[in-house]
Order: C-alpha cells, then structure tokens, then sequence
C-alpha cells in the first residue's frame, strides 16, 4: 500500500517521530518546534484524521519552516492503533529507514523534553521498546481523576496477569521502537484502538526482544478534550481476551 505525503520525502534521520492527531490545532505547531529544537536528526510524520480545527494547514505552514517535517492526511477518524501502524509502514517504506522510531500524544500529556532520555536508553539497552512509563519508580501522574488512575491500573493489572508481561505500564504510549523490531511485528499489527499499545508489547514478548521502562511524568491534557471512549475501552479488552485465548 502506498501513501500519500505531503512534504520532502524522509532524509537520512535516525530517529522518526509520529505524530497521530486529531483536534491539535493548539499544540501541533509548538510540539513541532519543541521536537526541532532537540537536534536529534529526526523526522516527524504527523498522521492526521482529517482534523476539523486545521491541523494539517498548521502542520503545512510549518513545513515551510522545516524540511524533515512529512504530512499523511487520512479521509476520516479511523483511530490510534491504525494511525500508529500506518506511521510505521511508511517509515519502514522509507528509502534509508531511521534506526528508531517514536509514537507520543500530540497534546503535552507526553514532554517532549524526554525524547532524548528514551533515546538514550534505548542505545544503552540495545531493545526493541523502550517505554516512557507512569508506573516504574521516578513515574508519575499528574491532573488525573482518582476514576482515571483506577482505570488505567487496572488496564495494566489485565495486561500482564494475561499475557505474562513483566512491564509496570504496558499502556504508555510514549514509546521508542527500534526498526529491527518493527520490520518483524508489523505483519502481525491489527488494531484499531488503543490496544496497539498491548499488541506491540506482546508481538516483542512473543519474539523474545528485550524491553525496558523509564519513568516521566505524565500530565493530563490541558487543552481541547480526552480522547478516551468505551468504544477504546471494549477494544482493548477484547483484544486482550482474545491474545489470551491465542496464547
């Protein structure tokens, strides 16, 4: 499948950044500047769903700014684990693949200022993901309702008593993949939803990749609205149930 972009094709970066968004009109042109002022020679790919605030026309003016930043306009709202995957198949597609390859929230609950420490982790542990995680010591939350935490503790509490996984936040995603990784899961990637997050972690589990956590802090979005449905939440745990009955 091929996809169209808008902007010059990806250079020689070693690190690819995507971007899903959907609503980020007030965000997406200060996170960009945010990424571009880290010097890490990477390439952003924002991944949009036809955003009706005009997001993609922010991110097109700023593609007059900066050449490494890349454009994929979707014809409809089809959700993160899609726009996440789609993002990962045009990296791999990529004439000179980057090494490493970022997902994060494109609305500040993820600091963009912790790229560099799960880089460097990253390069240090030699993994197929590293995850910015809520939950290992250092972690931690801040702006979520008490029925929030519970949630997500839960989410986490189904994920690793099901699936044998050892990660304390197998929800987080402000993740770095390595491509190595990524060229061997990606035929197996097929959610939708927020269960990517899982999926991802089980296909590195499955293939004996190593993983590791290191913490942020997480900060409830400021500005516009959760993005959070029951519909993601039925995805995720049935895609779970499911990976159970697969194993």
């Amino acid at each position: 499948m091929s996809y169209q972009l808008i902007g010059n094709p990806m250079s020689s970066s070693q690190v690819g950044v995507i971007l899903p968004t959907y609503g980020e009109a007030e965000n997406i042109a200060k996170l960009i500047d945010d990424i571009e002022n880290l010097k890490i020679n990477a390439s952003i790919l924002v991944i949009d769903d036809s955003s009706p605030d005009g997001t993609a026309d922010i991110v097109k003016q700023k593609q007059s700014q900066y050449s490494n930043v890349m454009l994929h306009v979707r014809p409809k709202k089809t959700g993160l684990g899609t726009a996440i995957t789609d993002g990962f198949k045009i990296f791999l597609s990529a004439e000179k693949t980057p090494r490493y390859v970022f997902t994060m929230d494109a609305d500040y609950s993820h600091n963009p200022q912790d790229i560099p420490q799960l880089l460097a982790t990253m390069t240090e542990c030699d993994c197929a993901i590293v995850i910015g995680s809520r939950y290992v010591k250092g972690g931690k939350i801040s702006g979520w309702p008490f029925s929030r935490k519970i949630i997500s503790k839960t989410a986490n509490f189904i994920a690793r008593a099901s699936l044998g996984l050892k990660l304390k936040d197998c929800t987080s995603g402000f993740r770095c993949y390595s491509t190595e990784f990524l060229k061997e899961a990606i035929g197996n990637l097929h959610s939708h939803t927020y269960e990517i997050q899982i999926e991802t972690v089980r296909q590195a589990s499955l293939r004996h990749f190593n993983m590791k956590e290191t913490p942020i802090l997480f900060v409830n979005r400021k500005r516009g609205k959760s993005k959070l449905s029951w519909y993601e939440v039925k995805s995720y745990l049935s895609y779970t149930i499911k990976a159970v009955w697969r194993s």
